[in-house]
């Protein structure tokens, strides 16, 4: 389709790309390396326009909604806001923003998406994410905007869809999907109004804890245990749902991926070496280095991952798993967003594996949590409080794992019993090596957290399941 755009606005895109946290590459792209593939103007009224467009950077489609206004005309919501501006063109009159915090556009966009259906007074953007822009509905609504596309169904939009017409409950109640062929663009759901999400309990679970007297997590005045016991329940229904859904593999295949996971261990093991210094003034943790020799260091527990003679059934997995996924409300808990780690191909995020991957994101999760509370307290304060955050990670750990095994059919799910210390394993060092990777890239001041996980895993300090 050819551009509908007004004359200029298509050269300010590139630089309007390279500061988004949506856009995959490292820095702007070159103008010739950005092809707007279709567009088209969805709103104009009193002088301001909505524009919709699809573009193509390296073989990556992204997802613009464009909103104009007269040149002069205040918008508030973009103060302190730079990285939401395209620019102005005089040859228009006109200036160019990001529409998704414009709040009267917001609600053009929701009628848009929802073919009319869906209507509303209020409209507010939720907090920066990595891939999407999210927008919340009179407290009722929250409409995804697919940033990142790709051909087919999305997977949040698919496997939502699915448990939810499989009955599992679990899942805010989907009501409407934006799409053009071949691309989802956006997604609706059920919004979790007064729900909490379960890194912020931990946190306060965590703060508590570092304050209490004494240092036991079960006496803790914000004791997470009960909580993460429910969540390991409904992990498992949510595994057993995705099986009635989509079925489960098993066989060579299978045992294929496994051997390919642990040879990307190895790899990813190599680059974990590379040094990293950390100022522990800056983070409030002790300076953390790689270790020369950890690929060496590693080989006893590749030679133990690669001995697992079969990781057990493969399954269509949540595939990003973590506290910052699950919402506790007052009805319990509820997964949110399907789609898979961002940073890996479509391919490779929906390609059924074991659900011991979930469970083990979940625990990573854990020690995330522990660790990333500890960044704000005084390096002083590490001797004492390095234990508490173990400990925690530990207690909370086993109830998770308890709640999990509890739910009648998983266990057919698992890999033997003999094997699945090491599958667990396997994937925790697995996820461990990923968010080393992504705080290298995106946080620096957090890679003490992943690369402290990879030490103890290879040394063998968190084999206790």
């Amino acid at each position: 389709m050819s551009t509908m755009l007004p004359d200029g606005l298509e050269e300010l895109i590139p630089a309007y790309l390279g500061v988004q946290r949506w856009f995959a590459g490292p820095q702007a792209p070159r103008p010739e390396s950005v092809r707007v593939e279709r567009s088209r103007e969805l709103w104009t009224g009193d002088g301001r326009r909505l524009w919709q467009a699809i573009v193509a950077v390296a073989g990556v489609r992204y997802h613009l909604l464009i909103g104009e206004r007269p040149a002069g005309e205040r918008a508030d919501f973009l103060h302190g806001r730079e990285e939401a501006v395209l620019g102005s063109l005089e040859s228009q009159s006109a200036y160019f923003y990001d529409a998704a915090l414009d709040a009267e556009l917001a609600r053009v966009l929701l009628q848009v998406a929802s073919g009319g259906s869906q209507t509303a007074a209020l409209a507010r953007p939720m907090a920066a994410e990595q891939s999407n822009t999210s927008l919340v509905f009179d407290d009722r609504v929250i409409l995804k905007v697919f940033r990142r596309l790709h051909e087919g169904r999305n997977p949040d939009v698919q496997v939502t869809s699915a448990l939810a017409a499989a009955g599992f409950a679990h899942v805010a109640t989907p009501l409407l999907t934006w799409r053009e062929e071949p691309y989802d663009l956006a997604f609706g759901q059920q919004y979790l109004a007064g729900g909490s999400e379960g890194w912020a309990l931990a946190l306060t679970s965590l703060r508590d804890l570092y304050s209490s007297p004494s240092g036991d997590p079960s006496e803790a005045g914000g004791d997470f245990a009960a909580e993460a016991r429910r969540l390991g329940r409904m992990t498992a229904e949510m595994h057993l749902a995705l099986v009635a859904a989509f079925g489960q593999e098993a066989g060579p295949s299978v045992r294929v991926g496994w051997a390919d996971l642990v040879d990307g261990i190895a790899a990813r093991l190599l680059a974990a070496e590379e040094p990293v210094g950390i100022d522990a003034a800056t983070t409030g943790m002790a300076a953390e280095t790689a270790r020369p020799g950890l690929a060496a260091q590693a080989a006893p527990l590749l030679a133990r991952l690669r001995a697992v003679p079969d990781p057990g059934p493969a399954i269509r997995v949540h595939g990003d798993y973590h506290l910052g996924q699950v919402m506790r409300t007052d009805a319990g808990w509820f997964v949110l967003d399907f789609e898979g780690e961002p940073a890996k191909p479509l391919a490779e995020r929906t390609a059924p594996t074991s659900p011991l991957k979930d469970v083990s994101s979940m625990l990573r999760s854990f020690d995330y949590a522990a660790r990333y509370a500890l960044l704000a307290r005084p390096v002083s304060d590490l001797v004492e409080l390095e234990p508490l955050a173990q400990a925690w990670e530990s207690h909370n750990r086993r109830a998770f794992l308890e709640g999990y095994r509890d739910i009648e059919g998983i266990d057919a799910l698992l890999a033997d019993p003999a094997s699945t210390p090491a599958v667990m394993i396997g994937y925790e060092l697995d996820k461990a090596l990923y968010e080393l990777d992504y705080e290298r890239a995106h946080r620096p001041e957090w890679v003490p957290l992943p690369l402290g996980a990879i030490r103890r895993l290879v040394d063998g300090d968190d084999d206790d399941d």
